[in-house]
């Protein structure tokens, strides 16, 4: 492997904004341009950070998708498809509430995963230690069927990429509360691929899969790992859990590379799903994986976004947490003595005016004035029997 640059990169491009489905779709992208602006105006993100996306090409897609399904997805993104095309959107997975075809769709999912490639790209030749590509994360989309939002899957192409051109072993974590489950199934039978995935358990919340007993098959059985928590589920118990399983199972497959998925959804705020986490868990868990990056791959660690839909009052902090961690801003050990550090006046002043809801003025929660979880142990207890469970076939 290339020697390391010093700088991590943040990808981003104006135009990722237009991966949007509808204006009632939670799928919401002004979680993104939050984002963005909430870090400028903190004073995090220099110009010489920014790299922008390329386009995916179709090779490129056609590491983790059918060729007939890249077909249907170009023949829909017309402004006015054939009726044919429409007729067999239900085929391709493109005619839901969840996963709606749109115009213009095969080019900007094209640019996300080619944003999601170009940070694997850029950490694998060594022109940077870590990358970031926050429009990135698009874990549930599969070989031949969009689903969860998703219509092409960055994450597995950003894989593909590292594993096929440098040969490396990739070691994939998925943060998001919904399972990791497009990513899981591309790479089931890859023993040169370990995914983990730490969400809320399928019994309840979409997509239903991501029990402990998938886990891999054939050469790859014991790469695929699963820790489905329980509802309600808070943050000491989550980053137990979290924290032994990835610290186990990065020492036992000893990667090349980390390639992480931030969904923020898990969060107490999140309308979409039941964990009751607060902010501490979004600095908590990168920092976590920048640690292990340094430990056992040499720094190398890709990041991508993923999830969230209470774009106001958690995905901008969550996510430009995210990227103090990997930059290594001097506000994250601040945070360790003010834990209510407020976030900058004037995003606050920016957004409040639009926010249907109170904006949050600090970069954690103040999660002393939270009402207490009843069931919280009996929960904790439940979510170890997992964690013990999820690590009995570790490879």
């Amino acid at each position: 492997m290339n020697k390391k640059a010093s700088n991590p990169v943040f990808i981003y491009d104006d135009e990722e904004i237009h991966y949007k489905f509808n204006e009632d779709h939670p799928f919401n992208q002004d979680r993104l341009v939050m984002t963005v602006d909430l870090l400028r105006k903190a004073g995090a993100l220099p110009d010489n950070a920014l790299w922008a996306p390329r386009f995916a090409t179709d090779s490129e897609l056609l590491r983790v998708h059918t060729p007939a399904y890249i077909e249907a997805v170009k023949a829909l993104s017309a402004s006015v498809p054939e009726d044919r095309w429409v007729k067999e959107a239900a085929r391709f997975g493109l005619d839901t509430d969840d996963t709606p075809f749109f115009p213009g769709m095969h080019d900007v999912t094209a640019k996300i995963v080619g944003g999601s490639i170009t940070a694997a790209e850029l950490v694998m030749s060594g022109q940077a230690p870590h990358a970031l590509h926050l429009g990135g994360g698009l874990h549930h989309a599969l070989q031949s069927k969009g689903a969860g939002f998703c219509v092409y899957n960055d994450a597995s192409a950003a894989i593909a990429h590292a594993k096929e051109t440098y040969g490396a072993k990739v070691l994939y974590v998925d943060t998001d509360v919904h399972h990791g489950d497009g990513v899981q199934w591309s790479f089931y039978a890859d023993p040169q691929v370990c995914t983990l995935s730490i969400h809320e358990t399928g019994k309840f919340l979409f997509p239903g899969t991501g029990a402990v007993n998938e886990r891999g098959e054939g050469d790859a059985f014991g790469t695929s790992i699963n820790v489905p928590v329980e509802p309600y589920t808070e943050d000491e118990s989550w980053l137990e859990c979290f924290g032994e399983v990835l610290t186990e199972t990065i020492a036992r497959f000893q990667p090349d590379v980390i390639i992480s998925q931030h969904g923020c959804d898990a969060h107490a705020f999140d309308p979409l799903a039941h964990v009751h986490c607060s902010m501490h868990v979004y600095k908590a868990m990168p920092e976590l994986i920048h640690s292990l990056a340094h430990q056992w791959c040499e720094g190398r660690w890709v990041a991508l976004g993923g999830g969230g839909y209470d774009i106001w009052r958690v995905v901008p902090r969550a996510w430009s947490l995210l990227w103090l961690v990997m930059s290594e801003q001097a506000v994250i050990p601040q945070l360790a003595a003010q834990p209510q550090l407020r976030l900058p006046q004037a995003w606050l002043d920016a957004w409040q005016s639009k926010s249907p809801v109170q904006l949050v003025d600090t970069w954690l929660d103040p999660v002393d004035a939270w009402a207490p979880i009843p069931r919280r142990q009996v929960i904790t207890e439940k979510n170890r029997q997992t964690k013990d469970l999820s690590m009995m076939y570790l490879k």
